[in-house]
């Protein structure tokens, strides 16, 4: 019984208090008719509770975002279907819908009657000054009676993800460092084993443009051989990003993680479209095995949307993914905080004789609270040692300015 009179609105209570009233005013002065208006204002509220924690919402949602991925700060649009399922209609009820913290305030709205079989569309947007993976929904619905004496909260089933991607700063649009062939991981062309006739020649396939045909070698084979077009060279470079949490300072949009979230996203999608071959190697990536495969700047972006610092030993699978792709050579970009110099020593290591390496360390403990880091310079050190360009990153430095320093200090100097 607790359970039900729990269900009941203000207007509800107020009804049992005044047939309570009524009833025991009725018994006290004999008087019949008030002790039935009395007993009719107590059955009426339970009634209602009884009925409307029995009756069924039979209702489907479904949500729709515009864009389905957006930036720090930026909206998205939502546009939510309320199916009705039932053979009946169903009352006009307040809704909510839950959404994550970091999306603002809940939106609260009503929804009209709904006949059977039929819809209702709502709209809203959210947006988030929080990178990450955040869900919508469940929807949580106020069921009422007609006369408004109960209510009962539904939590109606189905939830959508919003993706909101790292910020990107848009970084100079000067060719980055990195020009070598081959030591830079560019893909040699076409190379056949017998002289430069054969290099761009085949035999002829069904569909071949006519045109393309090469006499020459044509009459010395006796068969059909086109010109094959030279596959454009591709540069690699490979992402690296520090997941330990030791070795970052800060918490929030202020930690010093979250700024090498954004300064990387930036560089990846700066030397995507300058054509590189991107490897992003980071603790998602490794996990996936999928460090080994160029991505294109929606993936890339895609997985920092939800990378998330990890253990210490988490560094350990980073480093040795990094290391099999660099063993081959590539232009490499870290962003690491100054925790341990055996981690550092082993990030010096990656760089290849005649490729370029980029560093950006981060002071972390001018971030926030960082007990574990070193003194940044130390680190830096050791890496301008081993031939990379590396720069100290203090906490609300520019990132475009950044990665100028970076791209304009000559190899093994500093500024």
């Amino acid at each position: 019984m607790g359970s039900l009179r729990s269900l009941l609105t203000t207007r509800g209570r107020a009804l049992v208090g005044a047939g309570i009233v009524l009833a025991l005013s009725g018994i006290a002065f004999g008087f019949v008719d008030l002790i039935r208006f009395g007993v009719l204002g107590l059955a009426l509220p339970f009634v209602a509770a009884v009925l409307v924690r029995t009756r069924r919402t039979r209702l489907r949602i479904v949500r729709h975002l515009s864009p389905e991925r957006v930036g720090v700060g930026q909206p998205a649009h939502v546009t939510m279907t309320v199916q009705n399922l039932a053979d009946r209609s169903t009352p006009v009820f307040l809704a909510e819908e839950r959404i994550d913290f970091a999306l603002g305030d809940r939106p609260r709205f009503v929804v009209g009657r709904i006949a059977p079989r039929r819809t209702r569309t709502v709209e809203y947007s959210v947006r988030s000054h929080v990178r990450g993976r955040h869900v919508l929904g469940p929807l949580s619905a106020l069921v009422p009676d007609p006369f408004g004496l109960a209510t009962r909260r539904a939590v109606l089933a189905g939830t959508t993800d919003v993706v909101v991607l790292p910020a990107v700063h848009p970084l100079s649009a000067n060719r980055p460092p990195s020009s070598g062939v081959g030591s830079e991981g560019e893909q040699a062309h076409l190379l056949a084993l017998h002289g430069e006739d054969d290099v761009t020649v085949r035999e002829y396939r069904d569909g071949d443009d006519l045109r393309r045909i090469h006499w020459p070698s044509t009459a010395r084979v006796g068969d059909l051989m086109v010109r094959q077009e030279d596959r454009p060279a591709q540069r690699r470079a490979i992402l690296l990003l520090d997941p330990r949490a030791g070795a970052h300072g800060g918490t929030g949009v202020t930690g010093s993680f979250e700024w090498a979230v954004t300064a990387l996203a930036s560089v990846a999608v700066h030397l995507v479209d300058n054509g590189y071959a991107v490897h992003l190697v980071c603790s998602e990536t490794v996990d996936a095995a999928r460090a080994g495969d160029p991505m294109g700047r929606g993936e890339i972006l895609d997985v920092l949307a939800v990378t998330q610092p990890r253990a210490e030993t988490g560094a350990d699978d980073v480093l040795r993914a990094a290391q099999s792709l660099t063993d081959s050579g590539g232009f490499v970009v870290a962003v690491l905080g100054p925790c341990d110099p055996e981690v550092t020593a082993r990030v010096a290591s990656l760089r290849q004789v005649g490729t370029t390496g980029l560093a950006m360390v981060l002071d972390s403990a001018g971030f926030g609270p960082a007990p574990d880091v070193d003194d940044v310079t130390s680190h830096v050190d050791v890496l301008r040692l081993a031939g990379w360009r590396a720069v100290p990153v203090a906490r609300g430095e520019d990132i475009g300015r950044t990665w100028d320093r970076l791209t304009t200090v000559a190899a093994g100097a500093g500024r």
